[in-house]
C-alpha cells in the first residue's frame, strides 16, 4: 500500500481525535478493490479497501476526498453505532466539521468499462434478437427461462456472441 495513502488515513484519524477529543481504533487498510468503487468501509470489520487503479489515476483528489470519505464512515460508526444512515447527518457532520470537505456521496472518476460478451437469443418474432449477459446466459443453462413479451415464446440461444 502506498505510504501517502497510509499517511492520509492516519491524518484523518488524528483530525477526528482532535475534534471529538477521544481515540479511535485504526482499521486494517488494503488495496484490494476493483471495479467502479473508489473505496469501501467495512464497518463491523473496521477495514478499509481502496481501488489501486482509481488511486493511481486520481491521486491528489483521491487522497484528499476519497480517503476522508471512507474514514468518516468508520469514525461515524465508532461514534454513533449501527443505527445511522451511511451518508446521513452524522457522516456529513464529520465530512464538513472534521475534514472541511464537501460530503459528496459518489466520486466522478473516469472508469474504464471493459467489453463484455453478449449472448444472442431469439424468439419466434421475425428478425428479433436479444443480447443477454453472461450471467443470464448461465442462468438459462441452469434452467431459467426468459420469454419474449411480444410473441410469448421462450428465448432460444442462437449460438452467436457479440461484444457489448
Amino acid at each position: 500500500m502506498p505510504e501517502q495513502l497510509h499517511a492520509r488515513v492516519e491524518a484523518c484519524y488524528r483530525l477526528a481525535e482532535d475534534f471529538f477529543k477521544r481515540p479511535f481504533v485504526r482499521p486494517d487498510v488494503s488495496f484490494k478493490l476493483r471495479g467502479q468503487k473508489a473505496g469501501v468501509a467495512h464497518l463491523h470489520e473496521n477495514r478499509l479497501r481502496f481501488n489501486p487503479k482509481l488511486y493511481t489515476d486520481n491521486r491528489e483528489h483521491f487522497l484528499e476526498q476519497t480517503v476522508a470519505h471512507e474514514v468518516a464512515h468508520l469514525v461515524a460508526h465508532q461514534l454513533f453505532g449501527d443505527r445511522i444512515q451511511p451518508h446521513g447527518e452524522e457522516w456529513q457532520l464529520i465530512m464538513r466539521g472534521v475534514y472541511e470537505l464537501p460530503p459528496d456521496r459518489c466520486h466522478t472518476y473516469e472508469i474504464e468499462r471493459r467489453a463484455r460478451n453478449a449472448y444472442i437469443y431469439q424468439c419466434a418474432c421475425p428478425e428479433r434478437e436479444f443480447p443477454l449477459s453472461s450471467q443470464r446466459h448461465a442462468l438459462i443453462g441452469k434452467g431459467r427461462r426468459y420469454i419474449c413479451r411480444s410473441c410469448k415464446k421462450t428465448l432460444i440461444y442462437s449460438g452467436r456472441q457479440t461484444q457489448a
